[in-house]
């Protein structure tokens, strides 16, 4: 991995800890809510620290660069975390219909 890749990870890491930290302290961000992104800063930061496994990692799966390892890693991992919050989206908006539909029952009754 080379060493520009190297400090990329590691202001990435810091930047991602700073602001979930931030957002945590403002009450902006749940902390279960925040364990995705400091388990995401952390693995970042090791990556960094160790780049060999990143590049016995890259070798075995066959990637030409680690870097491109890297990356196709982190948008993968984004990607699942995207799906996942729509997913629980999708269940709230749910969820909120639902309540919205007995909210308008319970006042028809009254009225």
């Amino acid at each position: 991995m080379s060493l520009s890749l190297r400090i990329l990870c590691v202001v990435g890491a810091v930047i991602t800890f700073l602001v979930v930290t931030h957002n945590i302290r403002r009450r902006k961000l749940r902390l279960d809510d925040s364990l995705f992104w400091v388990v995401l800063s952390v693995a970042l930061l090791v990556m960094a620290i160790f780049p060999g496994i990143v590049s016995a990692l890259a070798s075995a799966l066959g990637f030409q660069a680690p870097s491109n390892f890297v990356f196709l890693a982190v948008i993968a991992v984004l990607t699942a975390k995207l799906f996942s919050l729509s997913a629980e989206v999708s269940t709230l908006r749910s969820r909120l219909d639902q309540l919205a539909q007995e909210e308008a029952l319970l006042n028809k009754d009254e009225a």
